[in-house]
């Protein structure tokens, strides 16, 4: 069993510096009032947006209606520690969209869109 007294919490920027490198995540959504985890393309811009490309359209829906969106993403340090970050905000479909990256572009290139969200919320730890 897992000692969580070893747990340390994450601070701000930390926690968007562990969302920048990852370029896949869960996207935590509501699906007929159901709670789910579906996989996305994320970036993170300028520290305070968190760009989604998917062609989901429970995730697509759910930014149409400016539902809360919650994007997760986990990982293992460098001295083996596991962590977690957790960053939520009002989602909403980009209509701008200006050159992608080859990584996003691919998803757009077959029929998917662009979601962001402000990160309104971002919480983070470490074990």
């Amino acid at each position: 069993m897992e000692d969580l007294s070893l747990t340390t919490v994450l601070g701000r920027d930390d926690c968007l510096d562990r969302l920048s490198s990852a370029p896949l995540a869960r996207i935590l959504v509501s699906v007929r009032c159901l709670p789910t985890a579906l996989p996305a393309r994320i970036r993170v811009l300028e520290r305070d947006t968190i760009l989604i490309a998917s062609s989901d359209s429970s995730i697509l829906l759910a930014a149409q209606r400016h539902d809360v969106l919650t994007v997760q993403v986990d990982g293992v340090d460098g001295a083996n520690h596991t962590w977690s970050v957790v960053a939520s905000g009002i989602a909403d479909v980009v209509s701008n969209v200006e050159p992608m990256d080859d990584f996003l572009g691919d998803t757009l290139s077959h029929g998917g869109q662009l979601v962001a969200f402000p990160v309104s919320v971002v919480v983070g730890q470490q074990h």
